[in-house]
């Protein structure tokens, strides 16, 4: 494996996948864009594993709404500027799985476009968004549960403190991507 393997582009491949890059916009723990460009990347075996779980999730009477995927290591010292802490952002120095192209981000939507409470929004850096954080609703729980076997039955896994993280059980063996896109210059 290479730093120059062909990502797949999620909204060429799955042209039903709700897509809602959040580092494209404002709405994210830095308040302002960091993304130059609103593109949805995976590595081919992550998007395998995704083709999965939006499969599970569609049997299941839901789909899959994805708030990033792959990240361009630029990005990294916008969330670490943001939120210096180890537990919600990786450090810059060691690479986040999503500059691998092999970690996702995601909820889920009923088939009116609605995206299912999950007792924290995305980035919502808080000891509430691990995703068993006792004092929920059991709705909440099961929305979680929910989409924890979803993407597990694809192949991912997810990460003790945030609910919408998953990635590939073996992406540390992945190396880190040269930036497919430009991200916006620190402030």
């Amino acid at each position: 494996m290479t730093n120059e393997c062909k990502l797949v582009d999620l909204a060429q491949a799955f042209p039903l996948l709700a897509i809602d890059m959040k580092y494209a916009t404002a709405d994210n723990i830095c308040g302002r864009p960091i993304y130059c460009e609103d593109r949805c990347l995976l590595h081919p075996d992550a998007a395998a594993a995704l083709e999965k779980s939006i499969h599970i999730a569609e049997l299941a009477g839901y789909r899959l709404l994805v708030y990033d995927a792959y990240r361009p290591q630029q990005a990294q010292h916008h969330l670490w500027q943001a939120c210096p802490d180890p537990a919600y952002v990786v450090e810059v120095s060691q690479g986040s799985n999503h500059s691998r192209g092999t970690a996702i981000d995601v909820t889920l939507i009923d088939n009116e476009g609605r995206v299912l409470d999950m007792g924290a929004g995305f980035d919502e850096m808080h000891p509430r968004s691990q995703p068993y954080y006792p004092g929920l609703s059991h709705e909440t729980h099961r929305n979680r549960l929910l989409l924890n076997a979803i993407m597990f039955g694809g192949g991912f896994t997810g990460i003790a403190t945030e609910w919408w993280h998953f990635e590939l059980t073996d992406s540390l063996h992945y190396p880190l991507l040269t930036d497919r896109f430009a991200c916006y210059p620190l402030t």
